[in-house]
């Protein structure tokens, strides 16, 4: 989900195991400190929430409170139980149709601000179909809504641009859309963007989180930067840096990226890399990671009785996170709870698959095993 709409949607159910064949072999997963394990300021317990340190900045201080949103989900629950899941599920013989809608939240005012129109297409379609994969279901086509005060046709194409080729990332058509003047609406040069996509999966391989087990394997598939979400919380550091939007980072491991560059890089869509891995077996739930962070969204596709154990040195957390939280302030739960980390999909899959999938990453797309499944509730960080 979108930077400012954190609902939080409940799991739906997994796959039967892929059966055996030959002899098992030995598990040989293993989780590799990274050099810069630097997330270690205080020990992070299994948890959904947080209260951030004295003084320190928080998602709710900047605007965007969670809690309010878990509980709206609830409420809404009372009206439409069956709605759940990442993405929402239709089913028609043995195929169900997976449907989801996004934005992109405030990252917009970065865009206004930066000038970069031609990527945040690419971050409405992500939004939207990776939480489609997160069922297993291949996208089928995209649909956007664009709203303004008054209508800029060259502004309005490079964003439309964008979205074209997010549909042309994600295997998937842009059906079409709906473009809406509305003067007086929004303020001059500025506009709103949300989309939706639908998807399919057969029936029997609908992937659910049903059949995950204590000692099942967390792998993490990087993420580009902060994504799409957290920007209310971004932007409240920006303005407390006194850095400019084209100013280096100061904290950057030799990246010579400007901020405006480092925030505005769009968001990955998973959708080819995680169909691939699919194709092979062994996965028994995902979560993207949006709103919420891992906290919120990892949980979302366990089981009752089961949680997650993070091993936070397990992977390389760009420089962006290092930097938000220090000028921030920001207590290790809340970055944990508001931010990807890295991270922007995590597979759930068992210690056979895990030992393949960590061997075939390569290149472009890499995966690292970034924890386990554990008897209890929430996310451990160790």
């Amino acid at each position: 989900m979108s930077t400012d709409r954190l609902l939080l949607r409940r799991p739906v159910a997994s796959p039967a195991p892929a059966a055996r064949r030959g002899p098992l072999r030995p598990h040989r997963v293993c989780f590799p400190q990274a050099a810069d394990a630097w997330m270690r300021r205080a020990s992070v317990a299994c948890s959904s929430a947080s209260d951030g340190e004295a003084g320190g900045m928080t998602y709710k201080d900047a605007g965007v409170d969670i809690d309010a949103g878990a509980e709206l989900v609830h409420r809404i629950r009372k009206m439409a139980p069956g709605i759940g899941g990442f993405g929402g599920h239709y089913i028609i013989g043995d195929k169900c149709y997976v449907g989801g809608t996004d934005g992109v939240g405030t990252k917009l005012k970065l865009a206004f601000e930066t000038g970069v129109h031609d990527t945040i297409g690419i971050d409405l379609v992500a939004m939207c179909v990776n939480d489609i994969v997160a069922s297993g279901a291949r996208p089928l086509f995209f649909q956007d809504y664009y709203a303004t005060s008054k209508l800029d046709v060259d502004l309005a194409e490079k964003v439309i641009k964008g979205i074209v080729d997010g549909c042309e990332q994600s295997d998937c058509v842009l059906l079409g859309g709906e473009t809406a003047e509305m003067p007086g609406f929004y303020a001059e040069g500025e506009y709103d963007l949300s989309g939706s996509a639908v998807g399919v999966v057969k029936v029997d391989k609908l992937i659910d989180g049903k059949n995950i087990v204590e000692g099942d394997i967390l792998i993490g598939l990087p993420s580009s930067g902060i994504h799409s979400n957290g920007f209310s919380l971004v932007r409240r550091v920006l303005e407390k840096s006194g850095l400019s939007l084209s100013d280096q980072l100061p904290i950057n491991d030799g990246i010579t990226s400007t901020v405006g560059e480092i925030l505005m890089a769009p968001t990955v869509i998973y959708v080819k890399q995680v169909l691939e891995i699919i194709s092979k077996g062994g996965i028994k739930g995902l979560a993207h990671i949006t709103g919420g962070g891992f906290t919120e969204n990892i949980p979302r596709v366990f089981p009752p009785g089961l949680g997650a154990k993070i091993i936070t040195g397990s992977w390389k957390v760009p420089p962006v996170f290092k930097w938000l939280q220090q000028v921030g302030n920001i207590d290790d739960a809340e970055m944990w709870r508001t931010f990807n980390m890295g991270i922007g999909m995590v597979l759930v899959v068992s210690r056979e698959a895990a030992d393949r999938i960590i061997e075939d990453s390569h290149g472009s797309n890499p995966a690292y095993p970034i924890g386990e499944v554990i008897q209890g509730k929430g996310v451990c960080y160790a």
